[in-house]
């Protein structure tokens, strides 16, 4: 009796506990009843302090190899008003000015955001945990992390899982040290190759940017946010910001109403729709005169009521800024910040403007509502992790995880597929019983012209280069390496020294290219971005990454010549184009035997480049852009079809989209179209793929439509189904595409979304331009 009536009094005493807790606190209530009792309890500067996001990489002190404490800079902060995010605690580059030295490692990073988490949660009144934001378009931008291939080159892959893996890799990497929110990836349609940030992108085309992007964006989620092995990640830029006015970064997109509803957003309504992406950033530029951070039909209309978004806006860095002192659309900043948070923008990244909102309220200029629903967005994501229950990871399981074996594997694999065979007149594969090799250009061996903006530095003994990656090829040979040029710089040639070298070898190999390497002589303006310094001394090899944008696509400083000269050797030549944006191909195409576009691959991307190269790996690369002959070209995307001539020119670009060769032949043979089943399928198109050829390969499946009568003009061809299949020398495969309502939808004249009747014309192939089997249906 005894032993019941103590049980009956501690069942009590637990009932009381539990509700003299604050409703936010308990992990039992719903997350709306959770978020009303916190807002309650905020005083408007505590409100304010939740839609500010700083930046945070002078939040910690690293102490000693193995110890980390916050720093005094990040208490003064949060005593002013605890934060709601911080952008980039981890972020190691010249820009933050962390070096391996002053950086962390994954351990360490984990130890750091702990020791944030755990300041915030145990010294403010509140306790709200904060939301950790860091870059993650290709690998989590920290040191020590994975480095995968760039967005560019992901896309060339056109490979759905394989970008799904990679991005649940990243999600993994990220959270295990600490953070929760991972930007990434980048949806803009790139069609301006001279703008500087082509590589971040998907391509140029809204089709394969969408599913590429969903994918991205599932794995980094995956399908429990609270699992501790996902963060959630945020869509970059709305909108349009791919196509700017004379290619530079930030400038006005030229576009009407429906090109943005119809070319420019689709990757980002699937992946909200269908992806379900918790954040999504604004961009810098504006539209028909309407800065994005500010665009309420963009963020309140389009992403929130239209397409269902449930999450959280943050703006780019200091673009809520912009809207004032870019734009010129605001007298300050406050009515920037106004402007903004009216339209929707929810987080400020920099968090320079909206902390002008306090006073804004108490003069009456901006209703609190408004800031109440800001402030909701950003803790409903808070409650949605588990944050005010589970704040902390794991520094022993971060050391154990963040670039492991597998992870090294899958970043060879997203290299090798995403490497392009542009030309091959039957030198590759090459033998691996090559005795002579010559090795030669400026990214044969530069570690950090593989890895794209966007990274922290890397030990050098992590990076496989080309060279490297050849000589695991060929431990037995004599590989010789020459640089030959550097990328910009003219005062470091030694093309004589190159020549030598290839006269004596079997076979060259000559990496040449661009680079979106940072050092620590470049400048850099407040938003990250590089600037174009002009400098008597040693040119750096970046002429790409954000800032880097161009007024011509050619080979800079003496790569042309390097080229000539290689090629007047006589000696079978391999060129492989490292870089981040379409460039001039013409020289290439015409003297090598065998061409490849391997974009920036990568920490393993010489190992990736090795497979396609000697034959481990058939090459199933394609082009996600075109690559034009020349700038007068631009734009020269494959949708607008097929363009007549120029006087002193063709029409066509050198590669077009969907373009890659393979060792193999595939061949393409009975098209049929059969009615859908009276759902959401309105055709379904099935094709039998042969291969032909030699070698067991991967085809990559492309289904193309053509709206014969529209009642508006749309683009001419349009891509709306692709799969990659693997078949044997000899194996034949039936390859079935169910083309939707939502396929064919578009918006009209009257802005509505619809499929309309008439006839539309189906192609299928291995390329944009390359095509041979064709059918028609009507709607």
């Amino acid at each position: 009796m005894k032993t019941k009536f103590l049980a009956i009094m501690l069942c009590a005493c637990g009932i009381t506990a539990t509700a003299q807790q604050p409703i936010y606190k308990q992990a039992s209530a719903s997350v709306e009843d959770r978020i009303e009792d916190l807002l309650d309890r905020m005083t408007l500067e505590e409100k304010v302090g939740q839609i500010c996001c700083p930046l945070g990489w002078e939040m910690y002190t690293k102490v000693s190899s193995d110890s980390v404490t916050i720093s005094e800079l990040f208490k003064k902060q949060m005593s002013a008003a605890p934060l709601g995010s911080y952008w980039a605690v981890l972020r190691a580059d010249p820009w933050t000015q962390k070096t391996l030295e002053t950086g962390l490692n994954p351990e360490l990073s984990a130890k750091a955001l702990n020791a944030l988490q755990k300041y915030a949660v145990e010294n403010t009144r509140l306790g709200i945990p904060i939301l950790f934001a860091e870059e993650c378009p290709h690998g989590h931008m920290a040191i020590g992390t994975t480095v995968f291939p760039t967005s560019i080159s992901q896309a060339s892959t056109w490979n759905r899982d394989l970008i799904y893996q990679m991005g649940k890799v990243i999600g993994l990497e990220a959270r295990s040290q600490g953070a929760n929110i991972g930007y990434g990836p980048v949806l803009d349609i790139s069609r301006e190759p001279r703008w500087s940030r082509v590589e971040e992108t998907f391509g140029e085309d809204p089709y394969l940017t969408g599913c590429l992007g969903t994918a991205f964006v599932q794995g980094m989620q995956g399908d429990d946010i609270k699992d501790g092995a996902h963060v959630y990640s945020t869509l970059k830029h709305l909108a349009a910001y791919g196509v700017p006015r004379g290619g530079h970064n930030g400038n006005p997109a030229d576009i009407g109403m429906r090109a943005l509803l119809n070319e420019y957003l689709p990757g980002f309504r699937q992946a909200v729709e269908e992806g379900k992406a918790a954040t999504v950033m604004t961009s810098y530029n504006s539209i028909d005169g309407i800065p994005c951070t500010s665009n309420s039909f963009l963020i309140d209309s389009l992403l929130r009521k239209q397409w269902g978004f449930e999450g959280f806006v943050y703006s780019d860095l200091a673009s809520i800024d912009g809207v004032a002192e870019t734009h010129h659309v605001a007298v300050d900043l406050q009515d920037a910040a106004v402007q903004s948070v009216k339209a929707g923008t929810d987080m400020d990244l920099g968090a320079k403007s909206y902390s002008t909102l306090v006073k804004a309220v108490k003069d009456g200029k901006i209703e609190e509502e408004y800031i109440d629903r800001a402030v909701a967005n950003v803790l409903r994501l808070k409650f949605q992790m588990g944050l005010f229950e589970n704040p902390y990871v794991s520094p022993e399981r971060a050391r154990q995880v963040v670039n492991c074996d597998e992870h090294k594997q899958l970043a060879r694999q997203v290299a090798k597929e995403g490497t392009v065979l542009l030309k091959n007149n039957g030198l590759l594969p090459l033998k691996k019983n090559l005795k002579k090799v010559a090795v030669i250009g400026p990214n044969a061996d530069v570690m950090y012209n593989y890895l794209g903006d966007y990274t922290a530095p890397q030990e050098r003994e992590k990076i496989v280069t080309l060279l490297d990656g050849i000589k695991n090829k060929l431990p037995k040979a004599k590989v010789e390496y020459v640089k030959g040029c550097a990328i910009r710089d003219t005062t470091q040639s030694n093309i004589q020294a190159a020549v030598e070298a290839a006269r004596k070898s079997d076979v060259v190999i000559l990496a040449v290219g661009g680079s979106s390497a940072r050092d620590f002589k470049t400048k850099y303006i407040h938003t990250g971005a590089a600037t174009v310094a002009k400098d008597s001394g040693i040119l750096p090899d970046m002429e790409c990454g954000e800032g880097f944008d161009r007024a011509t696509l050619n080979l800079l400083g003496d790569q042309e010549k390097l080229i000539k000269a290689i090629a007047q050797t006589g000696k079978p030549l391999v060129i492989v184009y490292i870089a981040g944006r379409p460039l001039n191909m013409n020289l290439a195409e015409n003297v090598s035997d065998a061409l490849l576009m391997a974009w920036y691959p990568g920490e393993q991307g010489g190992n990736g480049i090795a497979d396609v190269l000697f034959g481990d790996y058939n090459p199933s690369g394609r082009m996600p852009v075109s690559v034009p002959r020349n700038e007068g070209q631009i734009p020269v995307h494959y949708s607008q079809g097929v363009q007549r001539d120029y006087m002193d020119s063709p029409g066509t670009p050198l590669y077009s989209f969907g373009y890659g060769l393979s060792y193999t032949k595939f061949e393409y043979s009975d098209m049929k179209l059969s009615a859908g089943d009276g759902g959401d399928v309105i055709q379904y198109i099935t094709c039998t793929v042969t291969n032909t050829g030699k070698y067991d390969g991967e085809e990559v499946v492309q289904l193309y439509v053509n709206d014969e009568v529209s009642s508006i003009v749309v683009p001419a061809l349009q891509l709306k189904g692709f799969k990659k299949i693997f078949l044997k020398k000899g194996e034949s495969k039936e390859v079935t595409f169910a083309l939707t309502r939502k396929d064919l939808s578009f918006y009209n004249k009257d802005l509505i979304f619809t499929a309309e009747s008439g006839k539309y014309n189906v192609m299928i192939g291995g390329a944009s331009d390359n095509l041979p089997l064709k059918g028609s249906f009507v709607l």
